[in-house]
């Protein structure tokens, strides 16, 4: 589960949570700043003392999490911290990678995560090359232009279409990593097959390596989608994991294995696919991960498949 724990390494360096009074050591360590329940600080000031440290100007990884006991509430968003992470790009001289929202199911359902307009960061943060985001409420990209962003990961338990859109829109040159989580309608992911269809249509990003559009009750339109693009023939690895995969996606990824055989990773982990479907796919000379075979409940004449992130 991607919010079951919080993040112990990013940026290359191993997590280590910011405290009141602590020396920065950023050439090792990536901070992540959060409160944790009972703290008598609050956000703002832990970040205004984290920004001011000897040695903020050499911190390349930054982590947002917690940062408040009342987020479940929409007033209570991400948007003052977002607001205080672009007021602090000149003390971050040397921020490339970037993390909002690293909160785990024990302090809120990813769906519960009320995010914020990210644009701002498009201008003030120039040598970002990371950018991960947890959670769909509320989120917005604005008009996404940027010079030096390698990698864009949105883990939501619903992805807004709006953000969807801005992403197939988004002029990103350098960009080799996209993952978007596009969750499910009732977490307000309503993105349509045609909302999709520009990231398999055409190069959108021309030095793509790893595609991951996942997490979707879409996942067999998906696949066909995949399967029949020339777009798969540039890539190294095609994330199709943690959604409701059948055998009838699966089926057109196999008819088509021509288009796959570029790949280093199909990754398809879980799924509802059958074993001899799953066996058919292990016999592919690429690499696939199949783990994950989930079984679908039955209520009656009924069938119900879930994704892997919803709640």
């Amino acid at each position: 589960m991607v919010n079951g724990s919080h993040l112990t390494e990013f940026d290359g360096k191993p997590v280590v949570d910011f405290r009141p009074g602590m020396t920065l050591n950023p050439e090792t360590t990536t901070y992540r700043l959060r409160r944790d329940y009972g703290d008598e600080f609050e956000f703002a000031d832990l970040f205004a003392e984290f920004v001011s440290s000897d040695g903020a100007d050499r911190v390349t990884g930054l982590i947002t999490g917690a940062y408040s006991e009342e987020m479940f509430d929409e007033s209570e968003g991400m948007g003052s911290v977002v607001e205080a992470v672009v007021a602090a790009a000149p003390q971050l001289a040397s921020l490339t990678a970037l993390f909002l929202g690293d909160i785990v199911m024990e302090e809120n359902e990813i769906s519960w995560i009320w995010q914020s307009d990210l644009s701002p960061l498009w201008t003030a943060y120039p040598r970002l090359q990371t950018l991960m985001v947890r959670g769909g409420q509320g989120l917005d990209l604005g008009s996404v232009v940027h010079d030096q962003l390698r990698t864009l990961i949105i883990q939501t338990g619903g992805l807004p279409r709006q953000v969807v859109q801005q992403v197939a829109a988004a002029k990103l040159p350098e960009l080799r990593h996209l993952e978007l989580y596009l969750g499910e309608e009732n977490y307000g992911g309503d993105s349509t097959v045609d909302d999709l269809r520009p990231f398999f249509a055409d190069v959108l990003f021309p030095k793509l390596k790893y595609l991951g559009i996942k997490n979707s009750p879409l996942q067999n339109d998906i696949a066909v989608m995949a399967a029949e693009s020339p777009v798969v023939k540039h890539l190294e690895v095609l994330d199709l994991s943690l959604g409701t995969l059948t055998d009838e996606g699966a089926q057109a990824l196999l008819a088509h294995a021509d288009q796959l055989s570029g790949l280093k990773l199909l990754n398809l982990e879980h799924h509802f696919l059958t074993t001899e479907v799953m066996n058919q796919l292990q016999a592919l000379p690429i690499e696939v991960n199949t783990a994950g075979q989930e079984q679908p409940d039955r209520y009656g004449d009924e069938i119900y498949r879930y994704i892997s992130v919803s709640e």
